[in-house]
């Protein structure tokens, strides 16, 4: 192997990091938009003024949505090993590189747990004739999961992006004079 592919398994790798990190967290927000329309304020109550039709309609572009999130999370992921297996980054140099990872990768259970979740709406709006009741079932588990911690995840990856935006903790190199 040339010392030409590592480089360029890493940049790839990198990019396509990038764009699935896009349409993953972009996901994220869409359907937490579309679904906070469908509660009261606060609670885990359905709206009562929503004609079952339009609610139907809602748990269809969830169920979309979550499958966009779901490939879009699992490219994410994989692209992301790969970049650091690959990366001349190395995490005890660049700080900011070994927060980021801990903060993704400490989130992957709570990730694997929702898509569990969201696969079985998906698996209900494409295989079955479910009504609007095994699918607000489903929204309350999705929404109530883990007592909080998908968002606390959110906001943990949003702090990645930061992050690597300014790269603190990195180890400045010595200056030859």
């Amino acid at each position: 192997m040339s010392s030409r592919e590592p480089s360029l398994a890493w940049r790839i790798s990198l990019f396509i990091f990038v764009i699935a990190c896009i349409f993953w967290l972009g996901g994220v927000n869409i359907r937490t938009i579309i679904g906070n329309d469908m509660l009261k304020i606060g609670t885990l109550e359905f709206e009562e003024y929503l004609a079952s039709e339009a609610e139907r309609e809602i748990f269809r572009l969830l169920s979309f949505t979550s499958l966009v999130v779901i490939i879009s999370y699992i490219v994410a992921l994989i692209s992301s090993i790969v970049f650091l297996a690959t990366s001349p980054l190395r995490m005890k140099e660049h700080g900011w590189l070994l927060i980021s990872a801990i903060l993704f990768y400490l989130f992957v259970p709570v990730e694997l747990f929702t898509m569990y979740l969201d696969g079985e709406m998906i698996y209900q709006e494409f295989f079955t004739t479910a009504d609007n009741n095994v699918f607000r079932e489903l929204f309350i588990a999705r929404v109530g999961a883990l007592a909080g911690a998908p968002f606390i995840a959110t906001l943990c990856y949003y702090t990645v992006v930061g992050l690597a935006i300014f790269q603190p903790l990195k180890k400045k190199q010595p200056q030859s004079t």
